[in-house]
């Protein structure tokens, strides 16, 4: 198991990403078109992995994610939530359409859920994660929160607040946070809120907090990226899938 893991760290950050890696499956929410794209080992009843993109959209950092996780076994599809048409530009293009997202949270749900079908379509498996990256990461929080049919989650440098009108809920599937130590988004208050929300619901949590460690540490293209932290926090990612979607007592 160290072996393989090690292997899927080094993949995870020195492989480049082929446009022919990765297939792209054309779904719809109603009208628009949405675009995902899904690894090659599909029809295998293999445990499926969903991956949330971070505000631009789907990145080299997801694409990088489903190869390794297709390396290690697993099925994994990255949602398309913005939909054709509506890629953004720079970074105040995507900070108006991910805040969108982010209060209109059903919209954000719903279209998490339509990508789960896909990968659930593709994986030919009922075992099912789901792995955010920044906006991606408040995702997996959300499909939490809308008790998604997903053995658990994880948030990696997530937005982790939500609206103070919002009630919390039940969350019954299993929750891993990945939080950089040094991120300013994640204030005190949230924190403390988050894991209010986590405990009033009971829930199997767990939040990892990573030194010296800026929002965007995982991303090697990132200003913010830290090697040795990103490379523990995926490792943490693939320790925490195979507990949840490989372990026995699950």
């Amino acid at each position: 198991m160290k072996i393989l893991t090690l292997s899927a760290v080094m993949l995870y950050f020195s492989v480049p990403v082929m446009a022919q890696d990765l297939k792209q499956v054309s779904y719809w929410d109603g009208q628009q078109k949405l675009n995902g794209l899904v690894t090659k080992n599909t029809g295998k009843k293999l445990p499926g992995v969903l991956i949330l993109p971070a505000w631009k959209g789907i990145d080299e950092e997801a694409k990088n994610a489903a190869l390794a996780l297709e390396k290690q076994g697993y099925v994994a599809f990255i949602a398309d939530i913005y939909g054709e048409g509506n890629i953004p530009a720079d970074n105040a293009a995507a900070a108006r359409i991910s805040s969108s997202f982010k209060n209109d949270y059903k919209a954000y749900q719903k279209r998490i859920s339509l990508a789960l079908e896909q990968l659930k379509k593709n994986a030919n498996s009922q075992k099912l994660a789901v792995i955010g990256y920044c906006f991606g990461g408040t995702g997996a929080l959300e499909a939490a929160r809308a008790n998604l049919p997903v053995q658990g989650v994880v948030s990696i440098h997530g937005g982790l607040g939500k609206a103070s009108d919002r009630k919390n809920g039940p969350l019954s599937t299993k929750i891993l946070i990945e939080n950089p130590a040094d991120d300013k988004s994640v204030t005190p208050e949230i924190m403390t809120n988050l894991i209010a929300e986590m405990n009033e619901a009971n829930a199997d949590w767990q939040i990892i907090t990573y030194a010296h460690s800026k929002h965007t540490f995982t991303d090697p293209k990132s200003p913010d990226y830290n090697e040795i932290m990103a490379k523990r926090a995926w490792n943490h990612t693939l320790l925490f899938l195979n507990e949840v979607l490989r372990s026995q007592q699950f």
